[in-house]
């Protein structure tokens, strides 16, 4: 090994020590406590002044005003007096393991296991930008899996992660390869067709480690050769994919674009719909009968329009953008206006991970106060992910993920790109 390496092999194993140390300093019952000049209560939908966080280990042990809230002696200090304190976001949509800088064919040079290294990267990246908690929708070679293990075992830093390992979806959809030419005869591991082949992945998929269920009921933006609208799976093959999930116990994101894919997909009774870029009235009225939440990505579309041609995106898929990214937004208007029940996530790994925040100010945009905007990404996104007793909200009994923004993000939603203060579960990340 030459010194070069040597200093290459040194930086990563001090990586991992103080990534393992700063998690370990939260584990050890040390109590330490926030003074905060405003506190964004998102239950309630207010903000609060001169509040006092009091954490012990992992956890927060109180929250009140300051004059109020006992103190234990030999706490740590830390002062935001000058900030606005919120619950750590969460992301419900991304793809920690892809590089937005390589699309289309330039993907197919990358191995599983670098695409699980860009992963750790993408993780810090991530979690420096306030987002504490993210739903992992797709990745091959179970490196989101193996991810989220790495980091609950504390050799990375990264956000709480719910992982789907591969996406199904049919033989030829926007779950599949179809780069690759015909001599080849490459299917995608996630690809099954039919309700029993369906069912059997969704086993496959939580034999090794998915905690989430993501299937392809439409065609995509970035898949070759189909159209966003166009519906893949069946009404019969998504009701066996529901019904298998629940069943052992796991929540189902469908990506849908189309019309009849949205309505079939709530029909067939899965948690949330990706995208829903063409979602109509009745698609709205379902989902807010069936009380299904929408995740709508309407960030990207600059990313893809503006820097899609140097990432190597194809040109289809870039022209099906230019078709569907500002309808996906008007129909977010109208989605939220009608009373869906809306969870922020951005699709990250389509455009660069940390530039989560940037979809803040989009939702404000297209309809949304920076309070409705903020509970998207907390409360709502932990319902959810099925960890609402855990984390979305700063009270007693949840886990110490805390952000803060010296702006105020009420006046400015854009202050939320500007995170100066990041904890996960006690432990300080970025100050």
């Amino acid at each position: 090994m030459n010194f070069k390496h040597l200093l290459i092999s040194a930086a990563v194993i001090g990586a991992a020590s103080s990534a393992m140390s700063t998690v370990a300093a939260a584990d050890h019952g040390k109590v330490v406590v926030i003074r905060a000049g405003k506190l964004v209560d998102v239950v309630a939908g207010t903000v609060l002044k001169d509040q006092t966080i009091v954490i012990d280990g992992e956890r927060i042990s109180a929250v009140g005003p300051t004059a109020s809230t006992k103190v234990p002696s030999g706490a740590q200090l830390i002062d935001l007096s000058g900030q606005t304190v919120m619950p750590g976001f969460i992301d419900m949509h991304t793809h920690l393991t892809n590089d937005a800088k390589l699309g289309g064919y330039n993907a197919l040079g990358v191995s599983d296991t670098r695409a699980a290294l860009y992963g750790v990267r993408a993780a810090r990246l991530t979690l420096e930008a306030g987002f504490t908690s993210v739903r992992n929708v797709g990745a091959g070679g179970f490196g989101d899996v193996a991810l989220r293990d790495a980091i609950n075992d504390g050799d990375f830093i990264g956000p709480r992660m719910r992982t789907a390992a591969y996406a199904i979806g049919i033989q030829g959809g926007h779950c599949d390869e179809n780069m690759l030419p015909p001599d080849m005869k490459f299917t995608g591991r996630g690809v099954a067709d039919g309700p029993w082949e369906a069912r059997a992945r969704v086993r496959e998929m939580v034999k090794y480690g998915a905690d989430v269920i993501k299937i392809c009921a439409s065609g995509g933006v970035l898949s070759k050769g189909d159209e966003p609208g166009a519906q893949q799976y069946t009404l019969e093959e998504m009701q066996a994919i529901v019904a298998e999930a629940h069943k052992l116990g796991r929540k189902v994101a469908a990506h849908a674009h189309g019309t009849s894919s949205i309505r079939d997909a709530i029909l067939a009774g899965v948690d949330s719909i990706e995208h829903a870029s063409l979602i109509d009235e009745e698609g709205i009225r379902l989902a807010r009968e069936k009380g299904v939440y929408l995740v709508m990505d309407i960030y990207n579309d600059d990313y893809i329009l503006q820097e899609g041609e140097k990432a190597g995106m194809l040109p289809e898929s870039i022209a099906k953008e230019k078709v569907i990214g500002q309808t996906q937004r008007d129909n977010f208007r109208k989605a939220f206006n009608g009373g869906a029940k809306m969870a922020f996530g951005s699709d990250s790994g389509v455009y660069p991970h940390g530039d989560n925040g940037k979809q803040f100010a989009y939702m404000v945009k297209y309809g949304m106060t920076p309070m409705q905007a903020i509970q998207s990404a907390t409360i709502n996104a932990a319902d959810l992910l099925g960890w609402k007793d855990s984390v979305g909200s700063l009270s007693a009994g949840k886990f110490a993920d805390i952000v803060a923004v010296k702006g105020d993000p009420f006046a400015n939603i854009g202050e939320l790109t500007k995170i100066d203060f990041v904890m996960k579960g006690g432990a300080v990340i970025r100050r």
